[in-house]
């Protein structure tokens, strides 16, 4: 096997956030599900946005905020996503790249519209998102450069991006792509409602032997499983996983690797701003420490940390300097 160019390779949703501040009240009179994650329509995005006070456009995308995670720690990212050839299209593609990850997915011309996620902040710190995923539904197969997949060390996917049915079959081809080439599979549970659709598709792929490294909350853990006791859980997956990761909020983390179970607590936050992007940082964190071959608790660790910064502040993506939070840690 030849040396890896690439540390992480994502495929995943190419979104632009629009976040803004919102009470709880705001949350029960539009009829949201807070702290959860709702897909919408056009008509219903349109209608949400309307609703909102001042908002913060920021692009965003769960595996696309896990790169930019990584890409400030010193990793070498490239990301796969669909956008439109519009002007959140453009912002999206400027961001990315400016952060130092590559990007070479040709823009799409028809419609629908670049993604977008709207996200009402409570003043508990809890995010209510609601998803168009617009363009990012039409990820085609042929989009996929199979020898970018092959030269990094860690493919890294986006269980959001199972939903639909196109860019599920790219993910399929990345997937064999990247295990032909003898490199690993990361993949990321996203949220329940994804599990509750295509649970089945993930245990196979699981007892197949398809992920090398899965992450998860203790929520999507108890959904994927159906088991109530969390270390049952854990042991049940992690027969067929290498690595498992499983975040608990402010439980701190957990993970079981080869046999080896760490766990680290969360690291203290003064002020819980907005939880948006949480479990992103913490793989970010991880896979940083997993590409550089770090003790399992050491990996935890660096997940904790960008997690608690990127929950310090509105927005999915890191703004502190993690390489210098995680110096320690790193050595």
């Amino acid at each position: 096997m030849t040396a890896a160019t690439l540390d992480v390779i994502a495929i995943g949703n190419a979104i632009v956030d629009v976040m803004a501040p919102a009470e709880d009240s705001e949350i029960a009179r539009l009829g949201l599900a807070k702290g959860g994650m709702t897909l919408v329509d056009d008509a219903r995005a349109r209608e949400l946005y309307d609703a909102m006070g001042p908002a913060r456009e920021i692009s965003g995308g769960s595996a696309a905020n896990t790169l930019a995670g990584l890409a400030a720690l010193g990793a070498r990212c490239a990301f796969v996503g669909q956008v439109a050839d519009d002007q959140f299209g453009r912002v999206f593609a400027h961001d990315i790249r400016a952060g130092g990850i590559a990007f070479d997915t040709p823009a799409r011309e028809a419609e629908p519209p670049t993604a977008q996620c709207l996200i009402f902040v409570t003043p508990d710190g809890q995010r209510t998102m609601n998803t168009f995923l617009g363009a990012s539904q039409f990820l085609p197969a042929e989009a996929l450069n199979e020898s970018a997949i092959a030269s990094a060390s860690i493919l890294y996917l986006e269980g959001y991006l199972w939903d639909p049915e196109e860019p599920r079959r790219a993910m399929r081809k990345a997937i064999a792509a990247a295990r032909s080439a003898g490199r690993k599979v990361a993949f990321t549970l996203s949220d329940s409602f994804v599990i509750s659709r295509h649970g089945d598709d993930f245990r196979a792929l699981i007892a197949a032997g398809q992920i090398d490294i899965l992450f998860a909350n203790e929520h999507e853990l108890a959904s994927l499983t159906g088991i109530e006791s969390f270390d049952d859980a854990m042991a049940a997956v992690a027969k067929n996983v290498p690595t498992l990761v499983v975040t608990r909020s402010e439980n701190g983390a957990h993970a079981i690797s080869a046999g080896v179970h760490a766990h680290v607590p969360a690291e203290h936050v003064d002020t819980v701003v907005d939880t948006t992007g949480a479990g992103d940082q913490f793989a970010a964190g991880f896979l940083f420490g997993h590409v550089r071959e770090l003790p399992l608790a050491d990996c935890l660790r660096l997940g904790a940390v960008c997690a608690a910064e990127v929950i310090s502040h509105y927005g999915a993506r890191p703004e502190a300097d993690l390489a210098k939070l995680t110096a320690e840690i790193l050595g």
